[in-house]
């Protein structure tokens, strides 16, 4: 049993980024809240509350539901003076959600450019969009508190630099989040795009989902992982890259000189390859789907025939992972009738029943904008991170 001293102690460590915590997650709504959750004594939570109030991030106001006496004051996060930046950036587009901290968006615009052209030009045309979208939004570049960024190739998470990403030429090691801090003087987050889409479906779509894998289907095929809540990105940050991954008995080639990987057998750009062959007009992801979509027999067959070579990969990740949730994104997820048919076929068949006994198999909810708000997300969580805020309030 614990000592008063030790129960003092354990409510004194409440700090002001905790306390901002619980406000932001709703769990409490008033300092009388506050104090009874945490233990602390009501002087301590005032200290702590008008702290938060004289740095900007709580309003206190009366709500209006006294029925005689003093009026209660409810706390609330303040959000007017705060945004973060969303980016998205795609082989061919970029898209970028501002947003306040409440996880409101404010604007979004995509654009088309050329990850290939390299970070200088892309990041510039970055930089442009967030300064566009601020000015729209009616705020100043000083309530920039943070910016996350998806990228399509592996990252060091830790540095936020890419990794030998294949379709990202110039980009190996270039210091993304050092551009954005030296031109808006806030913290760049920077994640591989399928980690910050499982972000925003875990987030948004399935809130009571604590183990889900996001699989995306487009020019190539990658995986994030949410575990326990959290994004689980394994050592070094290539946690999910299932791509690469053989398929049994097939022996297609694949851009990373093996043969018989999934995003060969698979990917949208090898589905619209082998359209090519068949006399069809196609050149991407994109193009088999419109095939599909207008009954193309042969694009409906090799898209469900793609769903079950991710099916057979799933399963043995469903049998190892033990998910609740898969969600199926990218381009290809715009037919997930065909796509999610193939599957399901392959999961069920292959997996343990014990483990798709209570398993989700489902389309993306956040659709197009997933990568751009799940990096806002990560960037909210990160400017009110209780470490991030007790930094600001001291100082």
């Amino acid at each position: 049993m614990s000592s008063p001293s030790d129960r003092t102690s354990a409510a004194a460590s409440h700090s002001p980024g905790e306390v901002l915590a619980l406000i932001s997650s709703g769990a409490v709504a008033t300092r009388a809240d506050i104090a009874r959750i945490t233990g602390m004594a009501r002087s301590t939570v005032s200290q702590r509350v008008d702290a938060l109030i004289a740095h900007g991030l709580v309003d206190e106001d009366a709500d209006g539901g006294s029925t005689g006496g003093r009026p209660p004051r409810r706390l609330a996060l303040r959000t007017r003076e705060h945004a973060v930046a969303g980016v998205d950036l795609g082989a061919s587009h970029c898209r970028v959600a501002l947003m306040d901290i409440g996880g409101a968006t404010l604007a979004v615009q995509e654009e088309p450019i050329s990850i290939g052209d390299g970070p200088d030009s892309v990041l510039r045309h970055v930089e442009r969009t967030v300064r566009t979208l601020l000015d729209e939004a009616h705020r100043k570049p000083e309530t920039l508190r943070s910016i996350g960024v998806g990228v399509p190739g592996p990252v060091e998470f830790s540095t936020g630099r890419p990794v030998d990403p294949p379709i990202m030429p110039g980009w190996h090691q270039y210091p993304i989040p050092e551009f954005f801090a030296a031109r808006f003087g806030v913290r760049a987050l920077v994640d591989n795009d399928v980690n910050v889409m499982a972000l925003a479906e875990q987030r948004r779509a399935f809130p009571d989902c604590r183990y889900l894998l996001y699989i995306k289907v487009g020019t190539g095929i990658g995986c994030g992982i949410v575990a326990d809540g959290q994004l689980h990105r394994g050592a070094q940050g290539c946690a999910g890259d299932i791509g690469h991954i053989r398929v049994a008995d097939l022996d297609d080639p694949c851009r990373c000189g093996n043969s018989g990987c999934l995003e060969a057998v698979a990917g949208g750009a090898s589905l619209a390859a082998k359209l090519v062959g068949l006399g069809l007009d196609a050149t991407s992801g994109s193009d088999v789907v419109r095939l599909v979509q207008s009954g193309n027999r042969d694009a409906v067959r090799m898209v469900r025939e793609a769903g079950r070579a991710v099916g057979e990969v799933l399963a043995g990740l469903v049998n190892f992972f033990n998910p609740d949730t898969v969600v199926m994104g990218g381009a290809l997820a715009a037919v997930h009738d065909q796509l999610l048919a193939g599957v399901r076929e392959a999961v069920y068949r292959r997996s343990h029943p014990l483990a798709t006994q209570l398993l989700r198999i489902e389309p993306s909810r956040t659709g197009e904008n997933a990568a751009a708000v799940g990096a806002g997300i990560l960037a909210i969580e990160h400017a009110l991170s209780p470490a991030q805020v007790n930094r600001q309030v001291a100082g």
